[in-house]
Protein backbone atom coordinates (compact mmCIF):
# COMPACT_ATOMS: atom_id res chain seq x y z
CA UNK A 1 0.00 0.00 0.00
CA UNK A 2 0.76 3.06 -1.07
CA UNK A 3 1.77 6.63 1.06
CA UNK A 4 1.95 10.02 -0.54
CA UNK A 5 3.80 12.86 1.80
CA UNK A 6 2.29 16.27 2.56
CA UNK A 7 4.66 18.31 -0.19
CA UNK A 8 4.32 16.17 -2.96
CA UNK A 9 0.89 16.16 -2.79
CA UNK A 10 0.91 19.72 -2.57
CA UNK A 11 2.82 19.92 -5.98
CA UNK A 12 0.04 17.04 -6.93
CA UNK A 13 -3.04 19.26 -6.68
CA UNK A 14 -1.46 21.63 -8.63
CA UNK A 15 -0.98 19.82 -11.46
CA UNK A 16 -3.83 19.32 -14.15
CA UNK A 17 -4.93 16.07 -13.03
CA UNK A 18 -4.90 16.22 -9.61
CA UNK A 19 -5.81 13.67 -7.14
CA UNK A 20 -8.97 13.29 -5.81
CA UNK A 21 -8.81 13.77 -2.03
CA UNK A 22 -11.12 11.74 -0.12
CA UNK A 23 -11.10 12.86 3.30
CA UNK A 24 -12.83 10.48 5.89
CA UNK A 25 -12.99 11.98 9.34
CA UNK A 26 -15.82 12.79 10.96
CA UNK A 27 -17.95 15.93 9.49
CA UNK A 28 -17.16 18.22 12.62
CA UNK A 29 -12.83 17.57 12.14
CA UNK A 30 -13.77 17.86 8.57
CA UNK A 31 -15.85 21.20 8.81
CA UNK A 32 -13.27 23.08 11.04
CA UNK A 33 -9.94 21.93 9.21
CA UNK A 34 -9.53 20.63 5.37
CA UNK A 35 -7.33 20.33 2.41
CA UNK A 36 -9.07 22.35 -0.48
CA UNK A 37 -11.31 20.76 -2.67
CA UNK A 38 -11.05 17.39 -0.79
CA UNK A 39 -14.13 15.76 -0.51
CA UNK A 40 -15.29 14.45 3.00
CA UNK A 41 -17.14 10.98 3.30
CA UNK A 42 -17.49 10.48 7.24
CA UNK A 43 -16.71 6.90 7.65
CA UNK A 44 -14.01 6.71 10.18
CA UNK A 45 -15.92 5.70 12.98
CA UNK A 46 -17.40 2.82 10.90
CA UNK A 47 -13.60 1.90 9.44
CA UNK A 48 -12.19 1.89 12.60
CA UNK A 49 -15.27 -0.78 13.77
CA UNK A 50 -14.21 -3.40 10.51
CA UNK A 51 -17.30 -1.90 8.53
CA UNK A 52 -16.30 -1.11 4.87
CA UNK A 53 -19.98 -0.82 4.09
CA UNK A 54 -20.98 2.70 3.47
CA UNK A 55 -16.95 3.32 2.38
CA UNK A 56 -18.21 0.61 -0.27
CA UNK A 57 -21.42 2.52 -0.97
CA UNK A 58 -19.56 5.77 -1.71
CA UNK A 59 -16.53 4.32 -3.15
CA UNK A 60 -18.61 4.93 -6.70
CA UNK A 61 -18.88 8.48 -6.83
CA UNK A 62 -15.01 8.74 -6.92
CA UNK A 63 -13.37 9.26 -10.45
CA UNK A 64 -11.62 6.21 -11.49
CA UNK A 65 -9.03 8.21 -13.69
CA UNK A 66 -7.59 10.04 -10.95
CA UNK A 67 -5.49 8.68 -8.27
CA UNK A 68 -7.67 8.44 -5.26
CA UNK A 69 -5.82 10.02 -1.63
CA UNK A 70 -7.45 8.89 1.23
CA UNK A 71 -6.95 11.23 4.82
CA UNK A 72 -7.90 10.49 8.27
CA UNK A 73 -6.58 12.32 11.42
CA UNK A 74 -3.24 10.95 11.22
CA UNK A 75 -2.98 8.59 8.49
CA UNK A 76 -3.99 5.26 10.42
CA UNK A 77 -8.00 4.52 9.36
CA UNK A 78 -7.24 5.92 5.79
CA UNK A 79 -5.20 3.00 5.20
CA UNK A 80 -8.07 0.62 5.79
CA UNK A 81 -9.83 3.08 3.32
CA UNK A 82 -6.73 2.69 0.79
CA UNK A 83 -7.08 -0.77 1.12
CA UNK A 84 -10.64 -0.44 0.47
CA UNK A 85 -10.18 1.26 -2.61
CA UNK A 86 -7.17 -1.09 -4.09
CA UNK A 87 -9.66 -4.04 -3.54
CA UNK A 88 -12.31 -2.04 -5.73
CA UNK A 89 -9.47 -1.43 -8.53
CA UNK A 90 -8.71 1.92 -7.58
CA UNK A 91 -5.73 3.79 -7.81
CA UNK A 92 -5.63 4.88 -3.96
CA UNK A 93 -2.86 6.28 -1.84
CA UNK A 94 -2.92 7.27 1.91
CA UNK A 95 -1.58 10.64 3.28
CA UNK A 96 1.23 9.73 5.62
CA UNK A 97 0.52 11.07 8.88
CA UNK A 98 -2.92 12.49 8.05
CA UNK A 99 -3.82 15.88 8.64
CA UNK A 100 -1.67 16.40 11.57
CA UNK A 101 1.44 15.97 9.33
CA UNK A 102 -0.37 17.99 6.59
CA UNK A 103 -0.94 20.76 9.16
CA UNK A 104 2.44 20.67 10.62
CA UNK A 105 3.54 20.72 6.80
CA UNK A 106 1.35 23.82 5.55
CA UNK A 107 2.52 25.45 9.42
CA UNK A 108 6.37 24.74 8.63
CA UNK A 109 6.33 23.40 12.32
CA UNK A 110 9.60 21.99 14.20
CA UNK A 111 7.70 18.97 14.62
CA UNK A 112 7.22 18.15 11.23
CA UNK A 113 11.03 19.24 10.05
CA UNK A 114 12.31 16.59 12.43
CA UNK A 115 10.21 13.96 11.26
CA UNK A 116 10.63 14.49 8.03
CA UNK A 117 14.56 14.97 8.34
CA UNK A 118 14.54 11.28 10.66
CA UNK A 119 12.36 9.81 7.97
CA UNK A 120 15.17 10.64 5.56
CA UNK A 121 17.68 9.27 7.17
CA UNK A 122 16.07 5.41 8.03
CA UNK A 123 15.62 2.83 5.37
Amino acid sequence: MSKIRPPELEDRLEEQNSPYVLDIRPRESYQRDRIDGSRNVPVYHDLRSGDETELREEISRAPDDKTVVTVCKAGIVARKATAVLEDEGYDAVTLAGGMRRWNGYQNGSIGYRLRSALSALLP
